[in-house]
C-alpha cells in the first residue's frame, strides 16, 4: 500500500495534530479513494466530539471575513479549531478558485487551526458531497470547533442545516427589504442571525425587519427562539455576541436533547447519501450492459411503464 493510503498511519498522525496526514485524508475522501470505508471504519471512534458550526449567507455577505474572526475568538480561548470553506467550482470546467483561505491566511501558521478549501464539484445545496466525511477527519484530528461556510448560497441552499449543530445565516444591510425576510428558505434555517456590516446604513432597519419576521412564527414553550447579532467583521465588532449567542444555542441543545436529535439527523442524512452514492455508481455501471437499454426500448415502446422498469432495474443491482 502507497504511503497516502496507508490508513492506520495517517489516522493516527493526523490524531497527533499532523496537518499533512489529514490533508491526506480529506484528499482520500474528496477522491472517493477505495479506501475510504477503511478511513471511516478508523475515524468512527472519534466522531461527535465537535461543535460543528454552519455559517452561509448570500455572496459578499462577509462570510469568510466572519470566520476569520470567529477563529481568532475561539484560538483566544485555546479551543483548536477546523475550518471547511466552500467555494463554487465552474459548471464548465469544474474547476474553482478555491479563495477563501486568502482571508485567513493569519491562522495558516497556528497549529491549532486547520483550514482546507474544496470545491462544491456541482454539488448543489451550498457544500460538497464530501464534506460530512472531512468534518469526520477533523474531529478524529482534534478539533474541538469546526467551522463549515458554504458557498455564496441563495434562497434555497439549506443543506448546511443538516450538517452543523448551529447554523449562522449572515445577513448584510442593503440586500433586501422587509420581503425578502419572510422568504421561505436559507433565511428559515437559521439558528443565529448575524446582521454583518452593520456600521453601514440600513442595519438598524435589517435588524427590525428580521425580528418582525421572528415574531410572526408560532413556537411551543421551550422551543428555540433564533437570536439576531449585529456585528461588523472587518473591524472585530460583535463577534464576541455572536459566540454568546452560539454558547447560548448549545446550552438549549444540551438541556433540550435536541443534541442528540441533530446528530441522529445529520448520521441519517450521510447514511442515506452514502446508500445512494453506491446505487448511482451501480446504475452507472448497468449502463455498460445491456438491461437498462433493454428496458428503456420497452418503455419508449409503450410495451412497460416507467415504474415497472425501474423495480426491475432495481432488483438487478
Amino acid at each position: 500500500m502507497s504511503r497516502s493510503r496507508d490508513v492506520p498511519t495517517l489516522v493516527a498522525r493526523a490524531r497527533e495534530g499532523d496537518p499533512r496526514s489529514v490533508a491526506r485524508l480529506i484528499s482520500l475522501v474528496e477522491n472517493g479513494d477505495p479506501a475510504l470505508p477503511e478511513v471511516a471504519a478508523a475515524l468512527a471512534p472519534y466522531a461527535g466530539n465537535a461543535q460543528v458550526l454552519g455559517l452561509t449567507g448570500s455572496p459578499g455577505v462577509g462570510k469568510s471575513t466572519t470566520t476569520n474572526e470567529l477563529v481568532r475568538a475561539l484560538r483566544k480561548v485555546g479551543k483548536r479549531v477546523g475550518v471547511l470553506a466552500v467555494d463554487p467550482s465552474s459548471p464548465f470546467t469544474g474547476g474553482a478558485i478555491l479563495g477563501d483561505r486568502v482571508r485567513m491566511q493569519e491562522h495558516t501558521t497556528d497549529p491549532g487551526v486547520y483550514i482546507r478549501s474544496m470545491s462544491s464539484r456541482g454539488q448543489l445545496g451550498g457544500l460538497s458531497a464530501a464534506t460530512p466525511q472531512a468534518v469526520r477527519v477533523l474531529e478524529g484530528a482534534g478539533c474541538e470547533v469546526i467551522l463549515v461556510e458554504t458557498v455564496g448560497v441563495g434562497q434555497a441552499e439549506v443543506e448546511i442545516a443538516s450538517l452543523a449543530d448551529t447554523t449562522l445565516v449572515l445577513l448584510a444591510p442593503g440586500m433586501g427589504d422587509a420581503i425578502q425576510a419572510v422568504k421561505a428558505g436559507v433565511l428559515e434555517i437559521a439558528d443565529i442571525f448575524v446582521i454583518n456590516k452593520s456600521d453601514r446604513p440600513g442595519a438598524d432597519a435589517t435588524y427590525r425587519d428580521i425580528q418582525g419576521m421572528l415574531g410572526l412564527g408560532e413556537r411551543g414553550p421551550g422551543e428555540w427562539r433564533p437570536q439576531v447579532v449585529k456585528a461588523t467583521a472587518v473591524k472585530a465588532e460583535g463577534v464576541e455576541d455572536v459566540l454568546a449567542a452560539v454558547d447560548k444555542h448549545r446550552d438549549w441543545l444540551s438541556k433540550t436533547g435536541n443534541f442528540a436529535v441533530r446528530r441522529e439527523r445529520r448520521a441519517a442524512v450521510e447514511v442515506e447519501a452514502i446508500a445512494l452514492g453506491t446505487l448511482r455508481s451501480r446504475i452507472g455501471s448497468l449502463r455498460e450492459g445491456t438491461a437498462l437499454t433493454t428496458l428503456a426500448a420497452a418503455v419508449a415502446a409503450g410495451e412497460l411503464d416507467p415504474y415497472a422498469a425501474a423495480d426491475e432495474l432495481i432488483k438487478g443491482l
